[in-house]
């Protein structure tokens, strides 16, 4: 007897669903696990210049004294450093900083500045910690400077002071936003400290019957301000406070200001620039570290579950069969 029978057989569309699905499947964890974390390092070939205004009192070397509501700018320029970071694989910064007030500025050649600081930093381009290589100078402790590291917390974070030589601690302070876009806030202080001596005339310090003295220069922060871009750890805003002063040999008091401020902030310019870049840079890790995978993700499920059912139901064809029997 014969019986009529069908075949199943996959269509070319249900496995090219059903193949496409589960690639993006794969693709979404890919994204987020191991892409998104390669596209979070510091930059090698930066090159920006941030600019802090504010007004303080200035020690004037023409007029040998102390000269108050000054108006003070401090610049400072950190440009990559390509052939060393290529050489080395790690980020390496050269960062000049200068203090101005109107009477040096313009000034045609930065060293013609109040004070003029060049230093070299350089970093683990992914942790953001600091690597003592590449003729760095001076060595960098902490956890940030000039930065924080990529997906900021919320809490204490160890950032390098460069005037004190040292690591201070800023709290976590809640959030601020800057130019209407939100960053994550963090302040700190830093109490008198010495930092060093300089050879200045006895006069500065109270003794002016000795024409040179090793006088000790002593300095300290009213107030550290910082808000953060939480993704990618770009600085949108700072604030500094600096006091530096001379005392004499063993004083417990300050005998001359070299520099006194409450506030010395960002310009407007600089907190434009620097949050139109924090945006763009945080968005392209939120793409592809959140929402790439999750469009991967849904539409990879959805393709594969047509595909599936596709392949299941298979394409129904006619066919035959033979069977014999008494």
């Amino acid at each position: 007897m014969r019986r009529n029978a069908s075949l199943r057989t996959a269509s070319p569309l249900s496995l090219i669903l059903l193949g496409l699905g589960t690639f993006l499947l794969v693709l979404a964890p890919m994204l987020s696990w191991y892409v998104e974390p390669r596209a979070a390092v510091n930059p090698v070939d930066i090159d920006t210049t941030a600019v802090y205004t504010g007004t303080g009192s200035v020690f004037d070397l023409e007029k040998i004294k102390t000269v108050p509501k000054q108006r003070i700018t401090v610049t400072q320029r950190v440009r990559g450093d390509v052939a060393d970071s290529e050489r080395s694989g790690k980020a390496v910064w050269d960062v000049t900083t200068t203090v101005d007030t109107d009477r040096s500025l313009p000034a045609a050649d930065p060293h013609d500045a109040l004070e003029f600081t060049p230093h070299r930093w350089v970093t683990d381009r992914r942790t953001n910690a600091p690597v003592h290589c590449c003729h760095e100078k001076p060595y960098i402790e902490g956890e940030a400077y000039l930065k924080f590291p990529f997906d900021v917390r919320k809490r204490a974070y160890r950032w390098w002071d460069n005037t004190l030589g040292a690591a201070i601690t800023l709290d976590y302070r809640g959030t601020r936003k800057i130019r209407g876009y939100e960053g994550y806030r963090f302040t700190g202080t830093v109490p008198a400290t010495r930092t060093g001596t300089r050879l200045v005339p006895g006069t500065l310090v109270g003794q002016p019957k000795r024409s040179q003295v090793l006088a000790e220069e002593w300095y300290a922060n009213h107030l550290v301000e910082l808000v953060v871009d939480r993704r990618t750890g770009r600085v949108i805003y700072a604030r500094t406070g600096p006091r530096r002063t001379l005392r004499a040999p063993g004083s417990t008091k300050d005998a001359t200001v070299l520099l006194d401020s409450r506030k010395i902030a960002f310009t407007p310019a600089t907190q434009k620039d620097q949050v139109a870049q924090a945006r763009t840079e945080s968005g392209q890790l939120r793409l592809v570290g959140e929402t790439l995978p999750l469009v991967a993700a849904v539409l990879g499920f959805v393709l594969a579950m047509a595909g599936s059912v596709l392949v299941a139901r298979g394409r129904r064809r006619p066919g035959t069969s033979e069977s014999s029997g008494t």
